[in-house]
């Protein structure tokens, strides 16, 4: 979506929004640690962020796969900035090009500092004189597929009036070349800015204006930041609030918080028509965190989670509103995984007769974690039991990730945790869940997604895997309730199912004001037996982390090789705890038998077949 209409939804239903500039580091690894920060900071409720560009594109490789990233797994709008320096025509033409392929629909349009080494600026051969030119180059290249930001200067309003009639004029130039909102520089005076603009709507000017707000983080940061970067000017009122403890950096962080805030709280409240903060993170998250917190500005549920599962905003997947369950851990290995599916975007194959269907990604199954890291968290398991407990604490969220989750348990997870490490102690290994839900509304924290006003409803559901022997001990019980619908196969693929639809079940699904049902999560044959690969296969892989010959590798390829993989539907989703039923009367038949046999010895403490 463009950032303009995100801001005219947003003052339609007279809510604060905000967002994130972030600008690439310089090495892969600060990539990939950036783009982990962006993740968590996405908790944090940015309706977009923007990636900056240096000049002449310096990182721009890096830019590029920021946005790619943010766009496609992460989720989140993303606008990307764009300079004339040391950029001809040609590095333009490839810069906006790459963004339209990764779905980014917002471009911050800007003449750019020198480039490093120089005092002054000049223009490239074939290249753009000023910024207002590479407006009117991008409106003419691509039309309005992008929206388009311009800077604003609050601090050219302490010019001489002449000079900052100038500026005006130049501002109204690139507003009237296509221009569609006005980010501004850093600034730290808020009466500064309301005046400016004033100045800006008495010029004509009506475009959206989104004020840059930098959180104070350290004394010298502050001042570096301020008078070195930006030549902003400070209020003597900042000065000796800050001053006296600038060796104290968590007061200077206090204070400036408190003071940045009531400047964010004056712009708000002024008859200027801006509702939103853009916050200069300097890829720090904590400046930032503080001063929402300050501000009481609260993440909200339809911003944070659209649909229960990432959606991804690249052009080919924008429409899509269905996948299937499996996947919900992995959420990178389905994005590669189905990029050449047939009927792409249902969300699933749908027919079994494509030349997709059952293929691994291009870049095989593997796990998130390296070697020592798996090690790490897992340690070196050489029994069942040893398994067992590590997904009961993964379960009770004691462990952060197990080979077929990338991630922590979800919130709505701890409402069923306790069943979950019960089950797992039987001896079922839980790779995915999710509790029953009848009419949640949707703004709530644990189970909401989707549109305010709404409400959520969800079927329970289990996957795991277990012994042939121990599911089928589970299955006579499973069987006496009419309600529960399975999925059963092994590695060969050999599928059995009591259910008499060859259609998807949907397990997740929103009723909102003004839409049809939205049943954006679904359980399949089709796709279960395409996910079966890659389950499996991700146990190996977890073994292979072992030594061969190696007692944990061993047993955990015991494991993955004699289980069947299972996955469970409780379609009464009035009932929520009516999943886990047969498996505590499965434990209960265990328990009352005076005589434990060999056989039922085997199936409680090992899992799996001898």
């Amino acid at each position: 979506m463009k950032i303009s209409q995100k801001i005219q939804q947003s003052t339609k239903e007279g809510k604060v929004w905000w967002s994130f500039e972030y600008f690439p580091p310089r090495t892969a690894q600060g990539l990939q640690n950036l783009l982990d920060r962006i993740e968590r900071m996405r908790g944090l409720g940015p309706e977009f962020i923007d990636i900056t560009w240096n000049a002449g594109g310096r990182t721009s490789d890096l830019t590029t796969e920021l946005v790619k990233t943010c766009q496609s797994t992460i989720g989140i709008e993303t606008c990307m900035h764009l300079t004339c320096t040391n950029m001809p025509s040609e590095k333009v033409d490839i810069a906006l090009r790459e963004a339209k392929l990764s779905g980014c629909r917002n471009i911050l349009a800007l003449r750019g500092d020198p480039p490093a080494g120089k005092d002054d600026w000049e223009a490239v051969e074939g290249g753009f004189e000023h910024g207002v030119d590479l407006v009117r180059y991008i409106r003419k290249e691509y039309g309005n597929y992008f929206d388009i930001a311009v800077a604003g200067y609050p601090q050219t309003h302490t010019l001489p009036p002449e000079e900052r009639a100038q500026e005006m004029t130049y501002l109204k130039e690139k507003v009237e070349a296509g221009a569609d909102f006005i980010f501004t520089q850093m600034f730290y005076d808020g009466d500064m800015f309301i005046d400016w603009a004033h100045t800006v709507r008495a010029a004509g000017i009506t475009v959206p204006i989104v004020p840059g707000i930098m959180p104070i983080q350290t004394w010298n940061g502050f001042l570096r930041a301020a008078t070195a970067v930006a030549k902003t000017i400070i209020p003597q009122s900042y000065l000796d609030a800050l001053e006296p403890y600038k060796n104290n950096d968590e007061k200077v962080r206090e204070i400036g918080t408190k003071l940045v805030a009531d400047m964010c709280r004056k712009i708000l409240a002024a008859p200027i028509g801006v509702q939103g903060l853009h916050f200069y993170t300097m890829n720090l998250e904590r400046g930032t965190r503080l001063l929402l917190e300050e501000l009481h500005l609260v993440p909200r549920i339809e911003t944070l989670k659209p649909l229960p599962w990432r959606q991804s905003l690249t052009p080919a997947r924008r429409s899509e509103t269905i996948r299937p369950i499996f996947w919900a851990n992995r959420t990178k290995s389905y994005l590669s995984r189905t990029e050449d599916w047939d009927e792409y975007p249902n969300g699933r194959f749908g027919d079994s007769r494509s030349p997709a269907y059952g293929e691994l990604d291009g870049y095989g199954v593997s796990l998130k974690q390296t070697r020592e890291d798996a090690i790490k968290l897992w340690g070196h398991p050489t029994t069942f039991k040893e398994i067992t407990d590590l997904f009961e604490k993964f379960c009770l969220n004691q462990l952060s990730a197990l080979p077929w989750s990338d991630q922590p348990v979800l919130s709505e997870t701890s409402v069923i945790a306790q069943q979950l490490a019960r089950i797992n102690r039987l001896g079922f290994l839980t790779i995915n869940s999710q509790p029953a839900v009848n009419g949640e509304r949707s703004d709530d924290k644990t189970f909401g997604w989707g549109p305010s006003n709404g409400y959520v409803y969800q079927k329970a559901y289990l996957e795991f895997f277990a012994s042939p022997e121990l599911l089928d001990a589970l299955i006579p019980h499973i069987e006496r309730d009419t309600g529960i619908t399975y999925y059963i196969t092994n590695r060969r693929g050999d599928l059995r199912t009591n259910t008499t639809s060859e259609g998807p079940n949907a397990v997740t699904w929103g009723v909102f004001p003004g839409k049809e049902v939205i049943q954006p999560t679904i359980v399949e044959a089709i796709s279960f037996m395409a996910w079966k690969d890659e389950a499996y296969e991700l146990g190996h892989q977890w073994a292979k982390v072992y030594e061969p010959g190696s007692p944990s590798r061993k047993i955990i390829s015991d494991i993955v090789d004699n289980a069947l993989l299972v996955n469970i539907v409780q379609n009464d989703f009035h009932s929520p705890d009516n999943i886990f039923e047969p498996f505590f009367k499965l434990e209960e038949e265990f328990s009352t038998r005076r005589t434990i046999t060999a056989n039922d010895h085997a199936l409680i403490t090992n899992g799996h077949a001898n």
